[in-house]
C-alpha cells in the first residue's frame, strides 16, 4: 500500500490483549543464557562463525514485529542470493540490543532493522560492539503523524498534545516530520540527524510534547492529539491505516541499511551477502510487494 493509500485507507486490524504468565519468559531467559554460554564455549574451542565458513548459511536478522523485513530477507534468500553464491536465512528477534550484540560477535551475519543513526546510538551505549553499515539505503520505513481525532496536520489545534519517540535517533526524525508538516520551524542549520526540542525555533500552535517508547505510542493515541511514529507499531496494535494523516518519505539518513559485524566485513561470504542486498531487484520487490508496501518503501529509485 502506498503512502497516499495509507493516509486515506480504511483497513482494520484487530488485536487481543491477553494476560500472560511470567514463567514462560523466565524459562526463555534461562534458555537464551545457556545458549549464549554454549556459543562462547564453542567459539573459544576454535569454532568459526558461519560468516567465515565456506558454504554456510548466513542468518540475517529482522525485528520480529516487522513482517516486511522478513519478506525482504526471504526474497533475497530465494531469488537473489544464489546468483551471488551465498546462502541466506531470515531470523526474527525481539530485542534490538541482543541483535546488535549477536551480529558484533558473529552469531548472525547482519540485520536490516536499523538506520545508521540508530546503529550509532547503540554503539555509543555499547562500546564493545563492533558493527557497521555495509550498504546504502535498502528501504524507508513508513513513518509519520498519526491521529484518531484529526484528518490532516492543519486540523491539529492550538495547545495540542503530541507524542514523539523517546530514543534520540527517532526523536530527531519525528521533529523533522513536524517541521515538514508546517507544525514547527527549525532553527537555521540544525542537523536533522540530531534534532531535539532545542532546535525548534518556532512552535506557532504551542504544541506540548510527550516522549514515549515506540511500542507504547499506539496505546497512548486515544489520549493524545497526535503521535509521530512508525507504521510498524501502529498496524501491529490494530490502529487503522486511515489514522496515518501525514507520511512523506523519510530522509535518506533515516533509511534502513544492512549492517554486519566489523570483524567479518571482509569475509567472502559477507561480501557476497552485501552484493545480494545491493541488487536492484530488491528495490523493485519492495516497491511492488503488497504486504511490504504497508510498512516499507524503496530506499532508492526503481
Amino acid at each position: 500500500m502506498s503512502i497516499d493509500e495509507a493516509a486515506s485507507g480504511t483497513a482494520e486490524h484487530g488485536f487481543t490483549i491477553r494476560k500472560r504468565r511470567r514463567w514462560p519468559y523466565l524459562l526463555a531467559a534461562v534458555v537464551v543464557i545457556v545458549a549464549a554460554g554454549a556459543y562462547y564455549v564453542t567459539r573459544a574451542g576454535g569454532t568459526t562463525s558461519a560468516n567465515e565458513t565456506a558454504g554456510a548459511t548466513l542468518e540475517v536478522v529482522y525485528l520480529d514485529s516487522n513482517p516486511a523485513e522478513k519478506r525482504i530477507i526471504e526474497y533475497v534468500a530465494d531469488e537473489i542470493a544464489p546468483a551471488y553464491e551465498v546462502k541466506v536465512a531470515a531470523v526474527g528477534l525481539g530485542d534490538s540490543t541482543q541483535i546488535n550484540g549477536a551480529i558484533s560477535d558473529g552469531r548472525y551475519a547482519g540485520t536490516i532493522f536499523q538506520h545508521r543513526h540508530w546503529l550509532q546510538q547503540v554503539l555509543d551505549a555499547n562500546p564493545g560492539f563492533r558493527e557497521q553499515a555495509a550498504t546504502g539505503p535498502i528501504f524507508h520505513w513508513v513513518f509519520g503523524i498519526w491521529s484518531d481525532k484529526y484528518r490532516s496536520p492543519d486540523q491539529i489545534p492550538d495547545g495540542a498534545r503530541v507524542s514523539l519517540p523517546s530514543d534520540p535517533a527517532n526523536n530527531a526524525q519525528a521533529i523533522w516530520y513536524l517541521a515538514q508538516a508546517g507544525l514547527v520551524t527549525l532553527r537555521p542549520g540544525a542537523d536533522i540527524t540530531a534534532l531535539t526540542q532545542q532546535d525548534i525555533a518556532a512552535n506557532p500552535k504551542n504544541l506540548s510534547f510527550t516522549l514515549l517508547d515506540l511500542g507504547a505510542q499506539p496505546r497512548a493515541l486515544p489520549d493524545l492529539d497526535a503521535v509521530v511514529g512508525y507504521a510498524e507499531s501502529f498496524l501491529a496494535a490494530g490502529v487503522p491505516e486511515s489514522q496515518l494523516i501525514y507520511a512523506p518519505t523519510s530522509p535518506e539518513e533515516f533509511a534502513s541499511v544492512l549492517t554486519v559485524g566489523s570483524d567479518y566485513a571482509d569475509a567472502p561470504n559477507v561480501r557476497n551477502l552485501v552484493k545480494a542486498f545491493e541488487d536492484p531487484r530488491v528495490q523493485a520487490f519492495i516497491a511492488q510487494d503488497p504486504d511490504v508496501k504497508k510498512l516499507a518503501l524503496p530506499g532508492r529509485p526503481t
